[in-house]
């Protein structure tokens, strides 16, 4: 496990690319928008300004262009002094059109608009002139000048008023142009980020499924070793016990019985008290023998092998009973099957640690051993009216070693809190063929 590495720094790594790219790209869409707005506030808007104020002086030019009709229309019965006041409005009006609209139009037109300017003044220069000779009684000269001069000096400025629009249109053009180029750099920027945000996605996906890969792996092989380790442990007890139980009765049990027998023939020596004391001696030899030979039925029932995994569990629970005070009910349906040496001792020992969880923690005084062959396998459980499992469940070492055993014979051990109350362990084992057909 140390010598794996950690995917932390690659996901912290990945982190700090993707914040990276967010700020990159939000730093460059915010400039963009920026320029966006300037644009809008400073070109568009303006040339909408200049437009509307190139309308007004346009307007004006007609009303001058309309005044000087009527001013050379022979059927007005007016001098054409009368018409001063008229051109005066006209002109004012104009000044503050050409006035607004110097500040209002683009540089590039300045040329023009200088030009413009320097013509709006001749011709009101022209116009003072020609009123100046009509008031002096001199009209028909006065109109001959706004024929020849007057009106060729308003078409100049109508010409110029032109081109200042002509101008104008064009930054317009521009303008929409610019636009369009921010929103496309800005629309295709925003698909290399999302493409750019879908492969780090994607790559940080593929490095975490990859790290969940690596991790899951660890971790079956850890349970595969844990799960050898306990079976070789297992094991290991079951030779242990196996061996001190054989020790227990073949050498100590031999050993004991050799002494009874001994005694026994010196009881026939003489002395009341001698055979007394030798009686007592044998039956303190006796109750020895006994607590071995119990000893070794528990580390290693001799029945298991002898006559199988039923037998040993018919001999093992008067002895619990007697020992615990619990009464043991027994019950067996189906017809019996043989039971392989190696599950039969898993089998007992789950069997043994169930009971002893009955009388250390279920506080029960009845318990109820079943056993079911069932076609293929066998269900052993194993019930009390006691406390039940409650928050204990999965909890203790005597569970645990259940749990390990169970999966050794390739079993289903589960652990379940009665309706009634009380507690129940249920083992479905797979027998012979089928266990193997597992394994």
């Amino acid at each position: 496990m140390s010598g794996q590495r950690s995917p932390t720094l690659g996901l912290l790594a990945g982190l700090a690319v993707t914040l990276s790219a967010v700020a990159v790209y939000s730093g460059y869409t915010i400039a963009q928008l920026r320029s966006l707005r300037r644009l809008q506030e400073e070109t568009i808007d303006r040339n909408r300004r200049d437009s509307l104020l190139l309308l007004r002086i346009q307007n004006n030019l007609n009303s001058i262009s309309l005044a000087m009709r009527d001013m050379l229309d022979a059927t007005e019965p007016y001098p054409l002094t009368a018409w001063q006041g008229q051109f005066r409005r006209i002109r004012t009006d104009l000044e503050d059109a050409v006035k607004q609209e110097a500040a209002a139009s683009p540089s590039m037109a300045g040329s023009e608009r200088d030009y413009l300017a320097v013509s709006i003044t001749r011709f009101w220069d022209a116009l003072e002139g020609i009123f100046t000779l009509a008031g002096s009684g001199r009209e028909e000269e006065a109109r001959a000048l706004i024929r020849l001069s007057l009106q060729a000096r308003h078409d100049a400025l109508t010409t110029a008023v032109a081109r200042l629009q002509g101008h104008n249109n064009e930054s317009d053009r521009e303008a929409a142009a610019a636009t369009r180029s921010i929103y496309s750099r800005a629309e295709r920027n925003l698909y290399v980020f999302l493409g750019a945000m879908l492969l780090v996605v994607t790559a940080t996906g593929l490095y975490l499924v990859d790290g969940n890969r690596r991790v899951f792996r660890r971790i079956t092989a850890l349970s595969e070793r844990r799960s050898e380790l306990a079976r070789q442990l297992i094991t290991s007890q079951e030779s242990t016990f196996r061996y001190i139980s054989r020790e227990l009765h073949d050498e100590f049990g031999q050993i004991l019985t050799a002494i009874g027998a001994m005694l026994q023939r010196s009881e026939r020596g003489e002395g009341a008290a001698v055979r007394a004391e030798i009686q007592e001696v044998r039956e303190i030899v006796q109750s020895t023998l006994d607590k071995v030979r119990a000893l070794s039925r528990a580390l290693h029932p001799i029945a298991l092998e002898e006559a199988g995994f039923e037998a040993a569990l018919g001999n093992y629970l008067p002895g619990f009973e007697k020992q615990t005070g619990i009464a043991v009910r027994y019950e067996k349906t189906g017809s019996s099957r043989p039971v392989e040496r190696e599950v039969g001792i898993h089998l007992y020992r789950i069997a043994q640690e169930a009971l002893n969880n009955v009388a250390r923690h279920s506080r029960s005084k009845r318990a109820l051993v079943r056993l079911s062959f069932e076609g293929g396998r066998v269900v052993m459980e194993v019930e009390d009216e006691g406390a039940g499992f409650g928050e204990t469940e999965g909890g203790g070492m005597g569970m645990i070693s259940m749990r390990e055993r169970a999966e050794l014979i390739h079993g289903r051990i589960e652990f379940l809190d009665r309706m009634g109350g009380g507690a129940a362990v249920r083992l479905t084992v797979p027998l012979a063929a089928e266990a193997h057909a597992e394994g």
